[in-house]
């Protein structure tokens, strides 16, 4: 399985606590829609339960790092193969063969045939039309009467292939820059399917380009780059302005990912600078990984966490160590089957007492198309949520929170949202 990031590494249980759950917003609306040339819009509003509103419009145009490629060169040719020896007993025919035509064929038309009478046991000719059933010692089976004469000299012939009749590749094969990117080149030369291609690879940058506009005058544009560097590497550039107060930022990351190994790097270039680096590394489901922060203007080491877990097909498991390693949770996550999954996420806040915390959810899949979920805390407050597909790209999804030990109080919460893609 991938190594996921540090914060992810109790993803699966904090997804199954927190997400889906509608009352947190007394109404939200979200709107997405893709066009062709790889942009993608989302508008976003939210109702709070003090009725405070608030909204956001996003933009994001990718230029997707999958290249394509081009057939410059297709070319057939004619090929037969001379006669001489014989194929070993019991090896296998060489590809394309022709057992009945003896001679090569083209893949897509490929006959796997033998000439009359030849006997798969003694691999030669008899003389009847029909291949006697012979027993591997030589004896004919039972109910041949044995007129068949046999030639006990008489083979058929087989091809031994040249070596020039071997599959040949080469992949790779570095080119000229285009615009700043790379072309690599391709050969395959294949005999038996009389086929001789040339492929050329033209990969794009992969760049990332999302603007977002929010209700409280904030605009952000964020930059992304992956696998131009090196791969598994992405770079970010987020920059921050506020009209109002002519306030601005810079931030700028780093996230590289390997088969073992998952790291990021976050620097805000306008406020210390600050960095904020976390690693984590697996080997065989087990991950350990760390973070620290590190305030440049103060020379301090602003706060440091560390983090252990397994992960698995069907469940997971971490501890985790917060806030200079005061705050302790451990969580746990199990996939039942298809249509069930449960969770549970213990915490303890080492400044605060002795006072544990305990969340417990479940996820029931009623239908391909609508779940439902359910979770209660240690203080008795339960949460149910109902997610539906109403038709091809419009989603309902509505929540509830009680209080148990305060029913006959207003501390209930209702939500709803509406998701519409296109």
């Amino acid at each position: 399985m991938a190594v996921p990031a540090f914060s992810d590494i109790a993803k699966s249980a904090n997804d199954l606590l927190n997400k889906d759950f509608y009352h947190l917003s007394a109404g939200t609306i979200e709107v997405k829609s893709n066009t062709p040339n790889n942009v993608a819009f989302k508008v976003t509003g939210k109702s709070s339960h003090d009725k405070a509103t608030s909204g956001a419009l996003e933009g994001k145009f990718t230029d997707k790092p999958n290249g394509t490629y081009h057939p410059s060169l297709t070319s057939s040719s004619s090929f037969s193969a001379p006669f001489s020896g014989h194929l070993p007993p019991g090896g296998p025919l060489p590809p394309a063969y022709c057992c009945a035509h003896r001679c090569f064929h083209g893949f897509e038309k490929t006959k796997q045939s033998t000439p009359p009478g030849y006997c798969i046991v003694h691999r030669r000719v008899h003389q009847s039309d029909k291949a006697r059933n012979c027993r591997p010692d030589g004896s004919s089976a039972a109910g041949d009467n044995g007129t068949a004469n046999v030639k006990p000299k008489q083979r058929i012939s087989a091809p031994v292939r040249p070596p020039v009749e071997t599959n040949f590749s080469l992949d790779g094969i570095m080119g000229p820059r285009i615009w700043g990117r790379p072309v690599n080149f391709s050969f395959y030369y294949s005999p038996y399917a009389n086929h001789t291609t040339m492929l050329m690879y033209w990969r794009t940058t992969g760049l990332t380009v999302t603007q977002t506009w929010n209700t409280a005058n904030a605009l952000e544009t964020k930059v992304e780059m992956a696998d131009n560097l090196a791969k598994g590497l992405k770079a970010e550039g987020i920059f921050s302005f506020l009209p109002a107060t002519n306030a601005r930022g810079a931030k700028f990351n780093l996230h590289f990912k390997q088969s073992n190994f998952h790291g990021r790097a976050f620097f805000d270039l306008l406020k210390g600078p600050t960095a904020n680096i976390d690693a984590i590394v697996g080997h065989e489901g087990f991950l350990a990984g760390a973070s620290a922060g590190y305030d440049v203007q103060k020379a301090a080491i602003t706060g440091y966490s560390a983090a252990v877990g397994y992960h698995a097909p069907t469940y997971s498991a971490a501890i985790t160590a917060t806030d200079n390693l005061s705050v302790f949770s451990a969580s746990y996550y199990h996939k039942v089957n298809s249509q069930v999954e449960a969770g549970s996420k213990a915490t303890w806040n080492s400044k605060s007492g002795n006072t544990v915390g305990l969340e417990v959810a479940t996820k029931y899949r009623i239908d391909p198309v609508s779940f439902v979920k359910g979770k209660i805390n240690d203080r008795g407050v339960a949460a149910v949520a109902y997610n539906v597909l109403l038709r091809e790209g419009v989603t309902l999804g509505v929540g509830a929170s009680f209080d148990t030990q305060k029913l006959d109080q207003a501390t209930h919460k209702v939500g709803t949202s509406f998701t519409f893609e296109s």
